[in-house]
């Protein structure tokens, strides 16, 4: 008997990729928003918190515009060369925007955005992968910090952990983390219930662009053909 085609399963979850129109407008926006503000600031970033870096966005919105997304895309609206750059200089900023970075168009002073970002830095747990900042590891004997419900949770995270008289114990040393050793899946989740933060959420501002100006604040191994004036 032929399978009912009204018993077919529809995956509601499917999202649209993100095609040309979106570039378009992302190129336009980022063209649109160069002709406003009076500078525009590259800048790196690691260990990037989505919920974070929302905050630090809300905290300028009203002098300045974040963008950040596909090099590729960001690099075609400032261009390439002289020859197609929006303003006079930002083929300079163009050639900066590699790896894990972003930009900010603002009107807020040079002095104002500089302190900004040297003084962002948010703590958060590590994700697996993540290297470890430290060697963290618990010695033998009773675990105090936890109760008594989570002995299975941890053995499953591969704890040697037993009850002793509703106690949580370690029957041996046991070493969660190396320092310099990415972090498993157990180790991750280990630490978090320890209530340790190896990861830093970091902004590390690149260039800055003005009018009459470029200025370089980080110059990496491929940066030689970049001008600084």
């Amino acid at each position: 008997m032929p399978k009912s085609k009204r018993n077919k399963t529809v995956t509601l979850s499917k999202t649209k990729k993100k095609g040309r129109e979106h570039k378009e407008a992302i190129v336009n926006a980022i063209k649109e928003t160069a002709e406003k503000f009076s500078s525009v600031f590259v800048f790196s970033f690691e260990n990037m918190r989505n919920k974070k870096f929302k905050e630090f966005r809300e905290q300028l919105k009203s002098t300045s515009r974040f963008f950040l997304g596909s090099n590729k895309v960001m690099q075609v609206a400032l261009g390439h060369s002289a020859a197609d750059e929006i303003r006079p200089g930002l083929h300079k900023v163009s050639k900066l925007l590699r790896g894990d970075a972003g930009m900010v168009f603002t009107n807020l002073p040079k002095e104002e955005v500089e302190r900004l970002f040297n003084q962002f830095e948010e703590y958060d747990y590590a994700r697996t992968g993540s290297t470890a900042t430290e060697k963290v590891e618990l010695k033998e004997g009773p675990l105090e910090q936890f109760t008594h419900e989570m002995e299975p949770l941890l053995r499953k995270q591969g704890m040697p952990v037993r009850l002793n008289k509703g106690v949580v114990e370690l029957v041996s040393d046991f070493v969660v983390c190396e320092e310099g050793k990415p972090l498993s899946p157990e180790a991750s989740r280990i630490l978090r219930l320890l209530g340790i933060q190896m990861a830093t959420f970091k902004l590390h501002l690149i260039c800055r662009w003005g009018p009459d100006d470029f200025e370089l604040y980080m110059q990496g191994p491929d940066d030689s053909d970049v001008e600084t004036n």
